[in-house]
């Protein structure tokens, strides 16, 4: 048994708080960007995803994703409800801290999805789906990268925190989603306004906080390699936020608050694959790299039509391959022993390595979320029926409003009904593509 270092111990349970913070900071992020009659079920996509996947993960998620190899594809039941771990030690944190750490990782990425198919999917069709979706997709795919004998770790790929066991997996899985759910009522002829950009930029800000720990706590300690983490995060944030900024500003004639909200989540999620591989300045570099190729994924669904609601896919799944790619690029085994050099220093094979392990994680997601959706539609049915939609998921779901007729606004039946002269987008960014 190894000796436990308290440090790093506590800096584990730090960070499992920090991830924890940021479901409910997804909440607010997702909330904000829906239409009133819709904020609380969309609020409860995320938070409603906190004891049901704690549960899961506790009961067998945790076995599956870690426990011995049946060749690197799946971990077996050793685990089973956590059994023989209570005094376990993993490296020199107890063994119970890193499931905690890992247990807010598989909380937080079904609940990722949830953005592209926001205002129009059953209740009950979303807890199926998360239970199946992290059974079947994050568990396996999270064993192949981090595991010791999963066949993606021992290739060699690179993934510091999560840039395809979290970001890419979801964001496939969410652009199958809206093609296999179908577009909202009315869409794309009416485009609905963010009910309260307040909230989510108070999401985005919480979600770049809880992220340090997303990103440092994967250090598994407290020392020199979670101080680079942390650096490369903030920085990969704020050059998502410049990223997305500019070429905004310059696409469309004006910089708006959900452009640096967006860019900056994207800047987190393309450097959490290389945060503890990169250098700061390269870590800018990424962050802007993101921005700016993650805001012209936002416009590609005005072009092919589909339906991601908020940008689950062009956020997290292209933001999520650019940084796991970029990673192969920048990485420097100078930094990390654990690590290797990227093909700027001249080792090419580490691009391509990143490059399957993309490939292989992003196809496998989206097969499999493909044959979820069909099960779940036809045992309880994906969609509520078109005039619980126009009336709004908050009453029809769950027989709650998120606003009271005092607090202003309109109703919901003005609300769907209301003449516009033009449609409104739901983001700045799509206004640039009518």
């Amino acid at each position: 048994m190894g000796k436990i270092d308290t440090g790093d111990t506590a800096w584990l349970l730090v960070s499992s708080a920090l991830v924890l913070l940021m479901t409910p900071a997804l909440a607010l992020f997702y909330g904000g960007m829906v239409r009133r009659k819709n904020v609380l079920s969309t609020v409860m996509h995320s938070l409603t995803a906190i004891p049901i996947l704690s549960v899961a993960w506790a009961l067998f998620g945790y076995s599956l994703a870690f426990g011995p190899t049946h060749h690197g594809l799946i971990g077996g039941l050793d685990f089973v409800g956590l059994k023989g771990l209570a005094m376990d030690v993993h490296g020199t944190v107890p063994t119970l801290a890193f499931v905690a750490f890992q247990m807010m990782f598989a909380v937080i990425t079904p609940a990722l999805i949830s953005g592209a198919f926001a205002e129009r999917m059953k209740f009950s069709a979303y807890v199926a789906f998360i239970l199946l979706w992290s059974t079947l997709v994050y568990d396996p795919v999270a064993h192949w990268v981090w595991a010791d004998g999963g066949w993606l770790f021992k290739l060699g790929a690179l993934d510091f925190a999560g840039g395809t066991v979290v970001h890419l997996t979801a964001g496939m899985s969410a652009l199958v989603c809206s093609l296999v759910i179908g577009k909202r009522v009315g869409y794309p002829e009416r485009r609905s306004l963010p009910h309260d950009l307040t909230m989510t930029l108070l999401g985005a800000g919480l979600l770049w906080f809880g992220w340090f720990g997303f990103n440092s706590g994967s250090a598994l300690s407290s020392g020199q390699l979670a101080a680079l983490a942390f650096v490369t995060t903030h920085l990969g944030a704020a050059g998502g936020a410049l990223g997305w900024l500019l070429v905004e500003w310059r696409h469309r004639g004006k910089p708006t608050a959900l452009g640096v909200a967006s860019g900056l989540v994207a800047g987190l999620v393309a450097i959490t694959p290389a945060a503890g591989f990169v250098a700061p300045w390269a870590a800018i570099l990424i962050g802007v790299a993101a921005g700016a190729v993650c805001y012209g994924a936002v416009l590609l669904k005005n072009r092919f039509g589909y339906d991601d609601s908020l940008d689950a896919f062009g956020v997290h799944g292209v933001g999520g391959l650019a940084g796991a790619l970029l990673t192969g690029v920048f990485a420097e085994k100078v930094l990390n022993d654990a690590g290797a050099d990227g093909a700027l220093l001249g080792n090419v094979r580490q691009l391509g390595i990143q490059g399957l392990a993309c490939a292989a994680t992003g196809a496998y997601a989206a097969v499999v979320t493909y044959g979820i959706l069909k099960l779940v539609d036809a045992t309880v049915g994906l969609r509520v029926p078109g005039p619980e939609e126009r009336e709004g998921l908050d009453i029809t779901q769950h027989g709650e409003e998120a606003y009271g007729e005092s607090s202003g606004g309109m109703s919901h039946e003005l609300e769907e009904s209301a003449p516009e002269e033009k449609p409104v987008p739901a983001r700045a960014s799509e206004a640039a593509a009518q």
